[in-house]
């Protein structure tokens, strides 16, 4: 523990940060900070979990090592995509010890980001029990309420059942995630795994309104693979289903190669 304050101070100045900056980016006051630094407070679990995990240093070489010593950040365990090492997840467990569902709704949105680590935060959330074949009890799961259109048809304040996805490079092509990140928060979107070329996710919503655009792994905190949603919008018998709109798209497209072929 008593390399704690010298190896935040090194650590933010590899990155390059200010206190504030810091501060910023992992939910805390920046006076907090300086007395972190300079050793008149000790950070309790759930921040020093999360200060591990955002500088990519395991928890024991940040809390038991002379990380300067190292000379170079080389030498710093990197992002851990595979989830071998510890990564910061709290959760809330009923009288039994079985594991509950948290639910983060949208207007719970930037505390989430700002207190994913803080299991007080998340005692805060409502948690329940779902009893459905389709929920294992060996896993963790999570609801997460979206809102806006770019996830089209999808209306907006569409509660996501997700699970916790500790192997990044499980990511699969074009399938929908949860992603928790640095600069953009909590996106729901359609995920192409580019890991292995170029350490980036690229983002796709529905809407194709909505641009792409990719995350660098750094970014990302946290990743939950969507399985199943519960919307309170019933869907109008009068708009037309994907289906529809793509057999008719298909049908357009072939009545336009016919004349093409007829002119031609």
């Amino acid at each position: 523990m008593k390399f704690i304050s010298q190896n935040i101070r090194y650590l933010r100045n590899i990155k390059q940060l200010t206190q504030d900056e810091l501060a910023s980016k992992i939910g805390v006051k920046r006076s907090l900070i300086g007395s972190y630094e300079e050793g008149r407070a000790v950070p309790k679990l759930p921040l020093l979990q999360a200060m591990a995990y955002y500088f990519d240093v395991s928890l024991n070489d940040f809390l038991d090592n002379d990380l300067s010593l190292l000379k170079t950040t080389d030498k710093i365990p990197k992002n851990d995509l595979e989830g071998n090492n510890l990564r910061v997840l709290s959760t809330i467990v009923d009288r039994e010890d079985k594991e509950l569902i948290t639910i983060v709704p949208a207007k719970a949105a930037a505390g989430y980001l700002n207190g994913y680590a803080d299991v007080e935060f998340v005692e805060s959330l409502t948690a329940f029990s779902l009893p459905l074949p389709e929920i294992s009890h060996d896993r963790t799961y999570r609801i997460f309420q979206i809102k806006g259109d770019s996830m089209l048809p999808l209306p907006t304040s569409t509660y996501i059942i997700c699970r916790y996805l500790d192997n990044w490079y499980n990511i699969k092509d074009g399938m929908t995630y949860v992603v928790l990140t640095k600069d953009d928060g909590i996106v729901y979107k359609r995920i192409y795994n580019r890991l292995e070329e170029s350490k980036k996710l690229e983002m796709i919503s529905d809407n194709p309104v909505y641009p792409p655009f990719t995350v660098h792994i750094e970014n990302v905190f946290e990743v939950w693979q969507a399985i199943g949603l519960i919307s309170f919008q019933l869907p109008d018998a009068d708009l037309p289903s994907l289906f529809k709109l793509n057999t008719m798209f298909t049908t357009l497209k072939n009545e336009v190669d016919s004349l093409k072929k007829a002119i031609g």
